[in-house]
């Protein structure tokens, strides 16, 4: 199964992680994984190509691993990064609920 997590302070996305496999389907034909993948994938790229906001992401491909926190941002880059991590966390949900059994999602707050 996929966990994957979104985090916050003070109401704020501060980061994400994603690990694990999905098991829906084989490597390679596992349209879960895919989706988390591309929604993970295409939220980094964004952040970077859009917003010009350096993620340096850590991945594992064994693990399934995607995990990355958001710098200290302000004005436009703070809330267009805020809206982004948003549309991750819709996807997330949406696939966790047409998939429930291969997805975990969650919203967690930060403490420090």
């Amino acid at each position: 199964m996929i966990s994957a997590i979104l985090y916050r302070k003070d109401g704020r996305y501060t980061g994400y992680r994603a690990s694990g496999h999905s098991g829906y389907a084989e490597a390679g034909s596992d349209i879960v994984c895919a989706g988390v993948s591309a929604l993970s994938i295409t939220c980094v790229n964004a952040l970077e190509s859009l917003l010009g906001v350096e993620t340096d992401p850590e991945t594992d491909g064994e693990t399934g691993l995607m995990s990355f926190d958001l710098p200290p941002l302000e004005g436009d880059r703070a809330s267009g990064a805020q809206l982004l991590m948003g549309a991750l966390g819709q996807g997330l949900s949406d696939l966790q609920e047409a998939y429930p059994g291969y997805l975990t999602f969650e919203i967690k707050e930060r403490r420090k």
